[in-house]
């Protein structure tokens, strides 16, 4: 049998009669920047999300590097001010700090969760810190009460990166709306993919919504005029016909991805394998499902055998990579073990339930 890790074309196929219709009307509409269609997303999204604005943007790292520029713009950043975040996060996360002239400060994951350790960030917060940047790494909320008591003691911005986990909730609440602002990605791998890059900025906050918008355009809210040196950051009409299609399955695609999920945890039982523990309903969209094996090539070589394709997330920590070079000699111990230990099993919306039985049996039967 074999096990794709993610199959986007069958993915698309589930809605193609939908998605084919919507960006047919793009075409023939003859508007494909700037209009209707894009206007529609973003009050859906928004909606979705539970924010006042939505604005979308080119990327997931367009979000990011802007929410923080406007920031900046605003006056409550400056170059050389400190932003926290977890060290063990997807790269796109530290770049978009060190893109505005701000300093990422590192800050180690719980062993358990993956996420940013919140009994960690105090000790990190300096005169110069002026934000936590969390992320919701995996499709796992990483949000916590004592995570927002911190930033309302310290009068702290509290940015979500929000690339991995769509649709996650913390109680009653969405990821996306928990912070000040923050920051999505609609790569096609997930889950809330377009059939391109596109992403989206979610905030309550008019002011810093108005910022974003306009930077994103040139730095332009009027035709021809230009309040900041902004750049060209704008989702497309028919990316965002397609993600207003794939939205309203969006909920029914992360419960299937949850009960995948909770077969894994319930039906792997070989000791050589560390399975994420079982968050509480609704706090796991599960992007990805991460396992840890302290022999993870061997495991993943012996999969793939079997026909079931596995993905690392991710192989080097940020600060081993050679863009921080600076970062080379730290330790994030605990960060380091994550990353030389974690294996992401597949866990797709499209996925059979023979195909699951399949990997759950598969993973047993290792040595």
């Amino acid at each position: 049998m074999e096990v794709p890790f993610l199959s986007l074309k069958n993915i698309t196929d589930k809605y193609s009669a939908e998605i084919h219709q919507a960006v047919s009307e793009v075409i023939d509409s003859g508007w494909y920047l700037k209009g209707q269609v894009v206007e529609k997303f973003e009050r859906h999204y928004a909606e979705f999300i539970g924010t006042k604005y939505c604005i979308g943007v080119a990327n997931g790292l367009d979000a990011l590097i802007l929410i923080l520029r406007a920031y900046k713009e605003l006056g409550i950043m400056k170059d050389g001010d400190e932003v926290i975040v977890p060290s063990n996060t997807y790269i796109a996360s530290i770049l978009a700090i060190s893109e505005n002239g701000l300093v990422p400060v590192l800050v180690e994951p719980d062993i358990h969760t993956y996420e940013i350790d919140d009994s960690r960030i105090e000790e990190a917060i300096t005169g110069r810190t002026k934000a936590v940047m969390i992320v919701h790494l995996y499709g796992r909320c990483a949000y916590t009460e004592k995570i927002g008591d911190i930033c309302k003691k310290h009068n702290l911005k509290l940015i979500e990166d929000n690339a991995q986990a769509h649709g996650c909730r913390y109680g009653n609440k969405r990821t996306g709306s928990l912070g000040d602002a923050a920051g999505h990605s609609f790569y096609p791998g997930k889950n809330l993919g377009a059939l391109g890059d596109g992403g989206a900025v979610t905030t309550d906050s008019g002011i810093l919504a108005d910022v974003v918008r306009k930077l994103a355009n040139y730095g332009s809210g009027k035709k021809y005029v230009f309040e900041y040196k902004g750049r060209n950051s704008r989702l497309d009409e028919i990316q965002a016909a397609v993600l207003d299609v794939k939205l309203a399955h969006l909920d029914e695609n992360n419960k299937r991805r949850a009960a995948i999920a909770c077969s894994y945890i319930d039906g792997i039982t070989n000791p050589e394998i560390i399975l994420p523990d079982r968050p509480l309903a609704g706090n796991n969209v599960y992007h990805i499902f991460p396992i840890r094996c302290r022999q993870r090539d061997r495991l993943q070589e012996y999969l793939a055998e079997q026909g079931i394709q596995t993905l690392i997330h991710y192989p080097v920590p940020p600060h081993k990579q050679d863009a921080y070079k600076e970062w080379n000699e730290r330790k994030y111990s605990v960060s380091e073990e994550i990353h030389a230990t974690e294996l992401s099993l597949p866990v797709s919306p499209v996925m059979t339930e023979e195909q699951t039985e399949y990997v759950i049996r598969k993973a047993d039967k290792w040595k």
